[in-house]
């Protein structure tokens, strides 16, 4: 790629093989702005979070994040301290004497600036103006119009073509956002965007091809032992259930170690997040669940945070019943359980009929009729500023799920983002994600989408659709999505009606599934997570970084036409196994039928298949050179 040393690195399982020079690092100085620094509004505070500590590996004290200024954020996120290179600190000097006015303090050093979005452009427009010495690069996490489009239900990817862009933008107020959103894409050396489905979008709607589609990652954590995963589902599977018990009293007549949790997450975007066609899917699913007398009911959350007053009173009263009921029957087993002991001492076998005294008894009647309700479990975990417009709650009107008895689908809307803290339901984002069984993301609008990527990473399998980055990246690389825990719903050619009857078909087959089917699926699903880490994926952002300098200053830098690195090329096969399918085993646990488990022994062995999959990724590896410690060889990471 750019004159100078390389490194050469060897193709495995079809990966086209690319050149990768190192880049002279210690001569460079990178720099990302963003809104979204150590500010949380959306998935681009994960993007730069996330991919941090790799691009600190390859650039050392080089490497700097500008963003907003917020007291709050500083205390929480940011250690301070003063700036190790000679060069910024000068820089920071001349600011603090000068209110922000610098001069050129680079000294001789290269500087490559990104900016993400188009709050952020600001900057390298006049940067540009000025003809500052800057390679530059800008990256659209999404179009500005094209979210607008997408809320008001408009077919945007068959209409791509044929938008009054100048006019659609001043219809909807947004004019001068977008000006300056273009002004930033045809002003940078560099366009990047995040997934293909995006620049098609751009081209569109911002009139430039983005030069490189840089794929988000995440920083993946493997675990020593192979299924602690596993364990770590199960044990946040627990506690989920234990909200349930207190959130369902009075109606908890069905089967916990039979039902599945279900959940969307993200912001409170009815059309573009998919919430729309979930919920229509959902009482379609409550039909054939009810239909077939299934024994499986599914309890769906939506985490979408809307305006809200206060807890719904009804919901803390069930967590409050359910507490109450626990501490009475772990007092009622304390005085069996002394009984007992006191009799088995004595050698004598209890008389059970006399074990509890008639006080146990008033106590445990009294414990009963608490749960004693009237109304039915609350549709929503807290009083909604807008209940009557709210377009959930409007639509479960509409549709009937009001989690009555009969119903083997029942829904819980928590308008709030979780958090350990919540007195309700006291467990962190991750947390949740591990205990549910299936996360569920068929949006329309999503240029990339981490939820499913988070899902992923952590072995839970999700949906999602072949409008979002994520789904088209994993049809790219993932021969049968579906053996691997990754369901894609066609919202792109197919009818709303048809989509959703494909949702529906995916959910109720998931249903369908045994214990030890979705044992094996989230097994799989996991071995996902190395096409999503940052040490894999930020390969993207070496090239563009390198392609900004090469075109910056030509004279200096160069780049081979053959070098941008591809996605395509490379997939994890269909595995070796017959995929999970309801028609495979009809048992519900592992332990239920010898015979039954046996034949799937023969289909599936973990280790081989994990070790096939493991051939078909890329080792992760290191570019650059590392200003301080040691230098990373090729292959030196390992998962």
């Amino acid at each position: 790629m750019l004159r100078g040393r390389s490194l050469s690195v060897t193709s495995l399982s079809g990966l086209p093989q690319w050149e990768v020079e190192e880049l002279p690092v210690e001569d460079l100085l990178l720099f990302e702005v963003a809104w979204e620094v150590t500010n949380k509004v959306g998935g681009i505070y994960t993007v730069i979070q996330t991919k941090a500590r790799t691009t600190a590996d390859e650039w050392g004290d080089n490497y700097f994040l500008i963003g907003p200024y917020f007291e709050q954020n500083m205390k929480t996120q940011v250690e301070k301290c003063e700036p190790a290179n000679d060069a910024v600190r000068r820089a920071v000097d001349v600011m603090n004497k000068h209110g922000c006015q610098v001069t050129d303090h680079a000294d001789g050093k290269h500087v490559i600036a990104q900016f993400h979005e188009w709050q952020a452009g600001t900057g390298l427009i006049l940067s540009r103006a000025r003809n500052l010495p800057i390679a530059t690069i800008f990256t659209t996490h999404a179009t500005l119009l094209g979210r607008y489009l997408c809320a008001a239900n408009i077919d945007f990817y068959n209409h791509l073509d044929k938008f009054n862009i100048d006019k659609e933008a001043g219809e909807r107020q947004i004019y001068h956002r977008y000006c300056m959103e273009r002004a930033s894409v045809h002003c940078a050396h560099v366009f990047t965007t995040v997934s293909e489905i995006t620049a098609v979008e751009a081209e569109h709607m911002l009139k430039r091809k983005p030069d490189v589609v840089t794929p988000n990652g995440l920083n993946v954590k493997k675990f020593s032992a192979m299924h602690e995963f596993q364990n770590l589902h199960a044990m946040y599977k627990a506690r989920i259930q234990e909200f349930v018990r207190g959130h369902f009293y009075g109606h908890l007549d069905f089967d916990l170690e039979k039902t599945l949790f279900f959940f969307i997450a993200g912001r409170y975007e009815f059309s573009n997040k998919g919430a729309d066609i979930f919920l229509e899917s959902l009482s379609r699913l409550n039909f054939l669940l009810r239909m077939h007398k299934s024994d499986v009911t599914v309890v769906v959350f939506f985490i979408m945070p809307a305006k809200t007053n206060n807890f719904n009173v009804e919901t803390l009263k069930g967590q409050a019943v359910r507490k109450q009921l626990w501490d009475i029957a772990h007092s009622v087993k304390e005085k069996f359980g002394k009984k007992l002991y006191d009799a088995l001492l004595r050698g004598e076998i209890p008389d059970l009929n006399n074990i509890l005294d008639r006080d146990d008894l008033t106590i445990m009647k009294r414990a009963i009729f608490s749960t004693q309700r009237q109304s039915l479990p609350p549709v929503t975990t807290h009083n909604m500023m807008d209940d009557s417009t709210d377009p959930i709650l409007s639509t479960i009107r509409r549709i009937g799920l009001f989690n009555s008895r009969t119903d083997r689908v029942k829904v819980i809307l928590h308008p709030e983002f979780l958090s350990s803290t919540s007195p309700l339901l006291p467990m962190d984002y991750e947390e949740f994600v591990r205990g549910c069984h299936l996360g569920v993301f068929p949006s329309y609008y999503e240029p990339w989408g981490y939820t499913p990527a988070e899902c992923t990473v952590m072995g839970i399998p999700s949906v999602t659709t072949n409008l979002s980055g994520f789904g088209c990246f994993m049809q790219e690389h993932v021969a049968d999505p579906t053996a691997y825990g990754i369901y894609i719903v066609d919202r792109r050619f197919r009818s709303p009606d048809d989509s959703c009857n494909q949702l529906t078909k995916f959910l109720y087959g998931f249903c369908k599934q045994s214990r030890r089917q979705r044992i094996i699926q989230r097994n799989r699903t996991e071995r996902l997570s190395d096409l999503l880490d940052w040490r894999y994926l930020g390969r993207y952002y070496q090239h563009a970084r390198h392609l900004t300098l090469s075109r910056a200053f030509p004279d200096k830098f160069h780049v081979e036409s053959t070098s941008p690195p591809t996605t395509e090329g490379f997939k994890y096969p269909r595995p070796s196994s017959v995929p999970p399918s309801p028609s495979g085993s009809q048992v519900s646990s592992p332990q239920s039928s010898d015979v039954e488990d046996e034949d799937e022994d023969e289909r599936y062995n973990e280790e081989e298949e994990a070790e096939r999959d493991r051939l078909n990724i890329k080792s992760p590896f290191s570019l650059g050179h590392v200003p301080h410690g040691k230098k990373k060889l090729h292959g030196e990471y390992k998962n």
